[in-house]
């Protein structure tokens, strides 16, 4: 079934201790899937393609088209991957690199958007998570492609709220972003007129600034580029946008989809099959594979794997959300242009291409180095995490009809399983250290039993088996670890 979800943004007409600040990521419409048929048509095979078409298909980007064919012509059909590439971050034309793409006017919502809520309870993940840790000095909050800043305005809200439970910690904020739009978009969300651009970016640093709390904060192009230490990682809508490889299932074996000028149409893109086995054909696909569609991002696996040694080594945690699937899905690469599904190949870089993020390819690149969790749905995530006890305190502080009204909308959109509840999947990893048993008895029981429970959200085990009891963390929130009373909306920590 094919859903449309009607996006909007919630207003913050609240009172001053339940301001609505929520953030940025792609909320994306549901799924329209290229539907992909194999034709042998001479020497190439065309894909035929089920074209989900914007209303606002006229315009075009002709500066991008004509790259795109300039290139084709030179070297020949080229990737999915390497069209995502050029037409999502070129640096000249490029979607990300021209565009104002979030938000109502943009293409897409995403969930900080939505409701402060999403932000908060991340927020208060990535607290325990530190606690967890048992407290280390240094604590480096960093997202992954932080889209308007929303998202980490949320988080932050929550820290100064809970400052007496980060005492003593060095929070610092930094964020990988590759476009320099958004990065200006962010740096005014996060600390207005407290940033400045750097002259040169030899340690990496593009941009550096300090945030409305006082925190230091600091852009990168690349994950690499971040100091080392203990750190926090966020991946909100991240790994959809990185470029993928496609891949079809022939009678000679698997071979790779390319994009090609239409010959019939000079002004226009196709899909066909490469005749050959590429390198990407021969090396990213499981031996054991049984789908006959496949879609590989060969960037997503090479960041996590660096999340995962700099998490091994470091410590730390890395919590990614995203719609996406665990291995089960084909055909999922799909653009968006004003909140309306677009075909892909009409009109480059004037809309956003998207694929979904394969779950089990991210765990199978982290490898041993770390324990990864999940998926399990926003849904279920975030009721784990304590937000119907969060929605009564907010609608509790409510003064008008109408806010309450976008409260329960909002809410119902996150956890709706048919709207984003179950569209959205959140997957986790943690050092190993994380997953030991606490100690029963003798000195210091008490002191691990805190460390282990502090920020159990619910994660199940990839073989299945409960390694955390969703119960736990829910009690802690409402009992005492992190509770807000029904007289204030302000985050509180009981810990002494």
């Amino acid at each position: 079934m094919r859903i449309l979800l009607k996006m909007f943004s919630i207003s913050r007409t609240c009172m001053r201790s339940f301001t609505h600040i929520p953030a940025p990521n792609r909320l994306s419409l549901l799924d329209c899937y290229l539907g992909c048929s194999q034709r042998a048509a001479g020497r190439w095979t065309g894909i035929s393609s089920r074209r989900c078409l914007s209303s606002v298909e006229g315009q075009t980007v002709p500066s991008m088209l004509r790259h795109l064919t300039s290139k084709i012509k030179a070297t020949g059909p080229i990737t999915v991957a390497e069209y995502m590439r050029e037409v999502l971050t070129n640096p000249v034309s490029g979607y990300y690199v021209k565009n104002d793409m979030l938000g109502a006017e943009g293409d897409f919502i995403t969930s900080p958007e939505i409701s402060q809520m999403f932000g908060e309870l991340i927020g208060i993940w990535c607290v325990s998570e530190w606690m967890a840790a048992g407290k280390p000095k240094a604590f480096q909050l960093v997202e992954l492609g932080p889209g308007r800043g929303s998202l980490t305005s949320d988080i932050l809200r929550v820290f100064s709220q809970l400052q007496s439970a980060l005492k003593g910690a060095a929070v610092s904020v930094h964020l990988v972003e590759v476009s320099p739009k958004l990065s200006q978009v962010q740096a005014e969300c996060l600390a207005g007129d407290h940033t400045q651009v750097c002259v040169s970016d030899e340690e990496g640093v593009y941009r550096t600034g300090t945030t409305q709390s006082g925190l230091p904060v600091s852009w990168y192009h690349r994950v690499e580029d971040v100091p080392r230490g203990f750190s926090i990682f966020l991946a909100h809508e991240f790994f959809d946008a990185l470029p993928i490889h496609k891949f079809q299932k022939t009678e000679k074996g698997w071979r790779e989809i390319m994009v090609d000028i239409d010959p019939e149409a000079p002004e226009k893109l196709r899909f066909v099959v490469f005749p050959a086995p590429t390198l990407a054909s021969t090396t990213l696909i499981p031996a054991d594979e049984k789908r006959e569609h496949v879609e590989v991002c060969p960037d997503s696996g090479v960041i996590v794997q660096k999340l995962a040694n700099r998490i091994a080594v470091e410590g730390g945690a890395a919590l990614i959300a995203d719609y996406g699937h665990d291995g089960t899905k084909t055909d999922t690469f799909r653009g968006f242009r004003g909140h309306k599904l677009h075909d892909v190949l009409l009109a480059p870089g004037t809309a956003d291409l998207t694929a979904d993020v394969d779950f089990s390819y991210l765990r199978r690149m982290a490898g041993d180095e770390v324990v990864c969790m999940g998926p399990i749905t926003q849904r279920l995530f975030l009721k784990n995490m304590g937000i119907d006890t969060r929605l009564q305190v907010l609608l509790r502080n409510c003064r008008d009809a109408s806010t309450h009204a976008q409260l329960i909308q909002s809410y119902n959109m996150l956890i709706n399983p048919e709207k984003m509840g179950h569209r959205f999947q959140f997957f986790s990893l943690l050092s190993h250290s994380r997953m030991v048993e606490p100690r029963e008895e003798g000195e210091g029981a008490e002191e691990e039993k805190e460390r282990q429970s502090a920020a159990a959200c619910g994660w199940i085990h990839s073989s299945g088996i409960a390694v955390r009891d969703a119960e736990l963390m829910c009690g802690k929130m409402s009992s005492g670890l992190f509770r807000y009373t029904m007289e204030s909306s302000n985050w509180t920590c009981a810990e002494k």
